[in-house]
This record gives C-alpha cells, structure tokens and sequence, in this order.
C-alpha cells in the first residue's frame, strides 16, 4: 500500500492512540519503528491529520513551513541536547551543540573561510579520480560493495586530501567517526557503552589531530611547503590573540569536518542510489544526463528526496512558543519540549511541493532540506554536494544494475547507517555494456 493510501486509511494514529490508552511505552515504541521502516506513510498522515504530533515523549513536525520555523529560531528551539555527548567525545565545546553565541558565530566563520566554496570545482574531480580508480578495480568482478568499498573510501580520500585529516590510516579515522556519530546521534536510549566508545574513539582522535597540526606548523617553520588542505589552511593563518580561538578551538572545529561528512556522505549517496534503481525509466534517464553535470545533479537530489539520510532534526524548546501561529494548526510547544523537525515530511509538503509523489528534476534549489536550514546548515555544503553528485554520477556511467537479494539490499548497522549494498556494474539485465547508450528500456 502506498503513502498516500495508507494515509487516507488513518491507520497510525488509530493504533497509536489505542496503545497510548493502554501503554504509553508501546505507544512510543510504535512511532519509533514506524519512523525507520514506514515513516513515508507516517508522516503522509500526520501532514494531513496531526501536522504537528504531541506524544508524552517528544513533538514531531512535519509541514514545510513549521519545520523551518523550528530549525531558523534557534533562540527558541535549540540544539542544547546535543551538547553534553560531542563535547564529552571532543573534550571541549563544539559548534554543533551551540546556538546563536560568540564561539558559535567565530568558529562558524573561520571554517566558512577554510572551506573555500571556490574549491568545489578541485573537490569534485578529486572525488570523480578516486571513485573511477575504485570502479576500475571492482570492474573484472562485475559488482561492487558500494558502502565501505566505494562510497565510504572516496570520503575518506576526500577527509585526507581536501581536509588534511587523513587518520592514522582510513580505518581507523572511519573507526572514530562511526562511533561518535552513533553516540550522538542513535543512542536515544543513552547506552552507557556506546558513549564509553564515543568519548575513547574522541579522545584518540583530538590526540592524533594535535599530533596533525603540530606536524604542520613544524614544517613551516623548518620553510617545507605545506599541501593546500584545510588543515593546512589553519595551521598558515594568524588570528588575533584577543578573539579567543586558541589550539583546542582549532582542533575541535577540525575534527568536526570528518565527523559531518563520513557518515553523512555515504548515506546519501547509498539513499539516492538505491532510489534510482526503484525507478528503471528514472534511472535510464539519469545516466543520459550524466554527460552533463549540471543536468544531472538535480536528479540525485530529487532521488534522495524520496529516502533522506537524515529524516529529523532533534531540537529543544527552551520557552513556551505557539508553533504555526494564526494558523489552524496552532500550537503551544512548552519549554523543555524534545522537538523533532522532519525535513523527510517537509519535503512532500503539497502546500509548498507541486506533485510531490512525483519524481521532477525542476524542483526549486530551496525546497530542499537535506543540508539542515538556518543557522545549523551544514558549513561544509558545498563540497559535499560536489561529491556526493560526482560519485554517483561516475557510478551510474559503469552500468550500474540492482543484483539479487540478499546483495542488492541495503544492510543498515543500528538500524540507521547503511552498511552494505552490492551492485553490478557493466551489462546487466536488459542493459547494453554498460555505457549511457545502452540504457533504454532498462529492466
């Protein structure tokens, strides 16, 4: 049954109402599980019937116009719950956990400045070198495990050359980043051994990124060049004593740019690949525009559309505030409120989206949410949208096809990260040899 038909039947909320009545705890359980195996249908209803979702436990928003609303007032809903565990994991305050203040505001803008978007260009075709020296390797076999061997590694590459953070060695910083995010972000039942794993793998990584830029700032005052990474960008560049942004804010804000992108990256790129191969006439399409940068990224955002790597941003009410007012959805959210922004529901809002269960490529640049809105939007956006397009687009140019289950699923560790999806690359059913030439009519 589809979204729109499970939607009409009002199904969620009826069971959800019952097992409140009955159990709160089941109640909660119920959402929890809707929102990783059916949260299309969820939120298609919720839209329609309870836009903005009051259980005991947490508030879930999902119309276009609340959803920013929540992420663009950060005075109001803020991101103090992420606080405590990346600061426990990077040994000081990130930026990540702090709201409108002085160090969020200085330390935002001096990674603006790092992250040059006049790099994107460079950054593009370093991810492209590195996924045709991947493909080119898996080609004799004719599949690739996408995740880690293709997805993942590219970046990692990118984390080594473009940031300057390359690990110890790419396991091991992919290692760090894996566990951290897991604490962080899907912990929700706060297991005490995974953040014990979080504040290990982040007490590793701020020494080996000490180690990292004193190394740099070694070689230049030995006169060795220095490579033009963001690292290196930092360890050149001189800042006002008074302005407070001393060894620890460097290295905190450097470790943030690994930690938004391993897992992030990948996880888009597996979610719009996967959508595409749902969709043979779609993807038939998509490889012809491939020549073409530019005609084709929009395809991969419209893909991931229908599958967002992050389907809600958690926030925290920090005084009583009527959501949506002068609307018919009017709510108070009092303070102290868990609230979740759903950018996946947001993103078929029929009131801002036209035909929004239809695939389009021409939809506006600002309906999409999948980089966050406001004051947290994603600081390194522009390389990641560079990268994750290139990977797929040199993918998609190998031929790429679905391979039976179990291979052709999408493994996902804890339920949220996908870790395994093998592909086939070259001919495969109803395809040609694999060029764009040969994909009419594919399956």
């Amino acid at each position: 049954m589809g979204a729109v038909d499970q939607a009409a039947t009002g199904g969620h909320l009826e069971r959800y109402d019952q097992a409140l009545a009955r159990d709160p705890m089941s109640a909660f359980g119920l959402v929890h599980g809707w929102m990783r195996t059916d949260w299309r249908a969820l939120f298609a209803e919720l839209r329609e019937r309870r836009p903005i979702f009051v259980t005991p436990a947490f508030t879930v928003v999902t119309r276009f116009a609340d959803v920013t609303e929540v992420l663009t007032r950060d005075e109001v809903f803020s991101v103090r719950a992420f606080a405590p565990r990346l600061d426990a994991a990077l040994g000081g305050p990130f930026m990540l956990g702090r709201d409108a203040t002085a160090m969020n505001w200085r330390d935002k803008g001096l990674m603006q400045v790092m992250l040059d978007p006049r790099d994107v260009a460079g950054v593009r075709e370093l991810a492209g070198r590195a996924t045709d020296e991947i493909l080119d390797a898996a080609w004799p076999q004719g599949r690739v495990e996408a995740v880690h061997s293709l997805f993942r590694r590219v970046a990692l590459e990118v984390c080594a050359r473009y940031f300057g953070f390359p690990g110890p060695d790419p396991q091991t910083l992919s290692h760090w980043t894996r566990a951290i995010i897991n604490d962080s972000f899907a912990n929700f039942l706060g297991d005490p051994h995974i953040q014990a794993a979080s504040v290990r793998a982040g007490s590793e990584m701020m020494a080996y990124a000490g180690e990292r830029l004193a190394a740099y700032r070694s070689a230049l005052r030995a006169g060795r060049d220095l490579p033009d990474d963001v690292l290196a960008r930092l360890a050149r560049t001189t800042l006002p004593a008074g302005i407070g942004m001393d060894d620890e804010r460097i290295l905190i804000n450097m470790a943030g740019l690994p930690l938004g992108f391993v897992e992030s990256a990948p996880g888009a790129m597996t979610e719009a690949v996967e959508q595409l191969l749902l969709r043979p006439r779609v993807l038939a399409r998509a490889v012809e525009a491939a020549r073409d940068p530019a005609l084709f990224d929009p395809y991969v955002w419209e893909a991931l559309r229908f599958n967002p790597f992050f389907k809600l941003l958690p926030r925290l009410c920090e005084r009583d505030h009527v959501l949506a007012a002068g609307t018919s959805r009017s709510t108070m959210i009092p303070a102290g409120t868990f609230v979740l922004a759903a950018p996946a529901s947001a993103m078929f809002d029929a009131d801002v989206l036209e035909q929004p269960e239809e695939f389009r490529t021409d939809r506006p640049g600002h309906h999409r949410l999948f980089f966050g809105h406001g004051h947290h939007a994603c600081l390194g956006v522009h390389p990641a949208r560079a990268v994750i397009c290139e990977v797929v687009r040199r993918l998609l140019l190998r031929g790429v096809h679905p391979l039976p289950p179990p291979d052709g699923q999408v493994v996902r560790a804890d339920g949220i990260f996908p870790d395994r999806f093998v592909l086939g690359l070259g001919e495969g059913p109803g395809q040609g040899h694999g060029e764009p030439e040969g994909q009419e009519g594919r399956r």
